[in-house]
Order: C-alpha cells, then structure tokens, then sequence
C-alpha cells in the first residue's frame, strides 16, 4: 500500500534579516530581478558550497512517511522545524530541496490567521475552504450546520473573520478542517489557543476521524497525549529526523534528551528562537532564602533568576517565566508586564528575578522551566524552552500525600468535614 504521506529528503532555509523590498519603478524592478537571477545562477554554479552566513536551515534533510489511516505525532522544542514541516505539507511554503507526495484530500489548521481570508465573514470562509479542498457547494451545505454547531460562533458567523478572537478563530478554523471530509488532517498546535473544553472535543473529533480510517498528522507539546493517541511519532531535533518510531518509545526518548539537556544553567548553546537581539545566557533557580535548589520542596517558594546579554538598548522588553510539568502541562506563569514591573535592557548582562509564593506542586513531579523575552509589540526577541529542570520533593508536610502524578499537578490545601 502507498502512502498516504511520503517526505523525502526534505529541507528548507531560510536567509535570515532579509525582508523583501518594494519597487519604487520600472528600472529599480528590473535591477532587483537581475540582481535574483544574477544571485541564483551563482547559487547554481557553485552548488554544494557554503552559501552566506545568514543562511539558516529550518529542515535539513527530512524524510519519513505516513500510512493511510495512521495517526503521527510531531514532537520536539520550539525551533526544532515541525511548524516548518506542516506549513510545506500544506503548500503554504515551498521547500528548498526534496519533495513531499500527499495521495488524498488535505485539510489543515495550522497558526491563527492562516487558511482564513481576513475580509470575507466566517460562512464565506466556511465555503471558501470547502471550494479549496475540491468540494462541492451543495456538499459544503450538507456539512455546514454540524460546523457551526461545533464551532459555537453562530452569532458572529457573518461578521468578517478579522474581528475575531484568536479563541473564536480557531473554533471556526479546526471546526471546517475536521468536518469537511479531509482524507488527511494536518494539526499544529493551536489548539492550545482554545479552552479546555475545547480541547476535548477537538480530541474527540480527532479520534473520530482516525476511526473513521482517516489520516491525522498533528503536532503536540503534550507527552501525555502523544504516546495514547498516535500509532507513531516524529522526533525533529535543530531540523533533522532523530526518530521515527512507535509513539511511547519515540516521546520518552524526546523527554530524556530535555532532561539531559536542562540539568545545567548555562542557556548560551540552548536551542532557542527570537530575533537574536538579546539572550538569556544563564538561569537559576533559588530558594525563599536565597540558597540555590536542587530540589524543591512542595509549599515553598521559588524564585527564577536569569541572566540577559545583549549589546543593544531595548526598551519597554516583557521578561517571562513558566513552569511546566514533564509532560506538557503548564503548572505557573508570570512575567513583568503581569505585574506592572517596567523592564528595559542596555547593553551589558542584567540581571531578573521572578519570586513565586508557595508552590504547592505534587510532590513526585519534575517540572520544567520556560523562558520568554519579548517586545512591547510582541515581537519574540529570545524563548528558551526547557531551560532548567527541578525535581519536586515533599516533606512532614505531606506524609499522607500520594505522588501518583494522574493525582494532578497542582496540590490544594484541603480541609475535610463531615456535616
């Protein structure tokens, strides 16, 4: 049997700080194309040879296929090219080299703001997908009472789609993905935009559809879910295969090598993405007195430190920190602009602290800490995934307390009566 998704040797680079430019006449248009074909026809006569340094290769060399009906996960940090992979997949970008067979009708929801026109309302989006994947109107129609029933924005249905929310926007987007008859599905990992209700029934949905004998290729952080809902995963490390193989195997090999790597503090060869203009080089981890942890102790508090290096003045800067169980469950946040804590940085290392009061992790759990640093706008300047490891303990606190992790993350302060 072919398959129903087949990559072979599949890499895409990118040039990074190139931003295209427009064309103020005829004679700068015609020099600018000169100048492409000039660079190409170089690129070709020298080919196998290094190319500029803002060369950056997003995937290298990729190759793998998909049965028909089976269900792949995707999983690896951020940077690692799996957002990459599903945006050529879906023919949104064109690869550099290799090439992709897709056998079958393709659906895909990828980030908020893709697959959607901006300016037509939701019901024209609705059809104008429909009419993408081949399909006719009068079978759109048949479809489209369970779409808006799922996606639960009836009323907003006819408003232009660029006033949605990014929760109503992917309620809308996975809802014409899952019920338009793909015969393959393509899911990043926007569904961590919606709420957990949805959540659950985007699952369920997807568990269907894999019934149903349909093909599903989806990308999780989620090392829970992976191993119980996939047949098999996709390891990418910095743009390349490290594995391909059954789910349960493939995961535990990815969350050793997290693990492995964030048992130091030093973040300078961390896997990371941003713009580069500034970078976490160091994070630690810290008691309620100062004292450096190795362990944290269930109820107590924890402080996150991080040293930043840059050479630039950047103003008005959210630093960002968050803790996460091993797999995938985000437990604490907080970040300075949560707190009103104005934060700019100069060139030079400074230096932050974020102090969390109290937290009650189950002890048993060994959680992960993420870091973010970002513009005023938005705009990611460095996000370093997994930087640092700690393992939870308890103490005579919770001599009673069970460390059976499918007892939940978080532990409450509970008291008990009988009335």
């Amino acid at each position: 049997m072919k398959p129903a998704i087949r990559v072979e040797n599949l890499s895409k680079r990118y040039h990074i700080g190139r931003a295209p430019t427009g064309f103020s006449n005829l004679t700068e248009t015609v020099r600018t194309v000169a100048r492409s074909t000039w660079g190409k026809l170089k690129q070709l006569a020298a080919a196998g040879e290094a190319t500029d340094g803002t060369a950056y290769w997003a995937l290298k060399d990729v190759s793998f296929d998909v049965h028909p009906g089976e269900v792949v996960g995707v999983v690896g940090r951020n940077g690692a090219g799996k957002s990459t992979l599903l945006k050529l997949m879906s023919r949104i970008t064109v690869p550099t080299s290799g090439r992709i067979e897709v056998r079958g009708r393709m659906g895909s929801l990828l980030e908020v703001g893709t697959g959607f026109h901006p300016e037509l309302t939701g019901r024209e989006n609705v059809f104008l997908n429909g009419s993408i994947l081949g399909m006719t109107r009068q079978e759109i129609r048949a479809k489209f009472d369970k779409i808006v029933e799922f996606s639960e924005i009836g009323a907003y249905l006819d408003t232009p789609v660029k006033r949605y929310s990014s929760g109503m926007y992917v309620r809308l987007a996975f809802a014409v993905a899952a019920h338009l008859e793909p015969e393959i599905l393509i899911v990043d990992e926007v569904l961590a935009v919606g709420d957990a209700t949805f959540q659950r029934r985007c699952i369920d949905r997807m568990a269907e559809l894999a019934a149903q004998g349909r093909t599903i290729l989806f990308v999780s952080h989620n090392m829970q879910l992976i191993p119980r809902f996939c047949h098999r995963a996709v390891y990418l490390e910095r743009g390349t295969v490290k594995q391909v193989g059954p789910a349960d195997k493939v995961t535990q090999l990815y969350l050793d090598k997290l693990l492995e790597d964030s048992r130091t503090g030093d973040l300078r060869d961390k896997q990371r993405i941003g713009d580069g203009r500034a970078k976490f080089v160091r994070v630690g981890l810290l008691d309620g007195t100062g004292r450096a942890l190795s362990v944290h102790t269930s109820g107590d508090d924890m402080t996150v430190r991080v040293d930043i290096e840059t050479q630039h003045a950047i103003p008005d800067v959210t630093v960002a920190v968050s803790v996460q169980s091993l797999h995938g469950t985000r437990v604490i946040s907080g970040s300075t602009r949560d707190t009103g804590f104005a934060a700019s940085l100069t060139p030079g290392t400074q230096t932050f602290e974020c102090r969390f009061d109290k937290v009650h992790i189950r002890p048993g759990q060994t959680v992960l800490v993420n870091l973010a640093l970002t513009t005023e706008a938005g705009i990611v300047i460095d996000e370093v995934e997994a930087g640092a490891v700690l393992d939870v303990i308890g103490d005579e606190r919770h001599v009673r307390l069970s460390t059976n992790t499918d007892q939940g993350v978080w532990v409450c302060p509970q008291e008990w009566a009988k009335i």
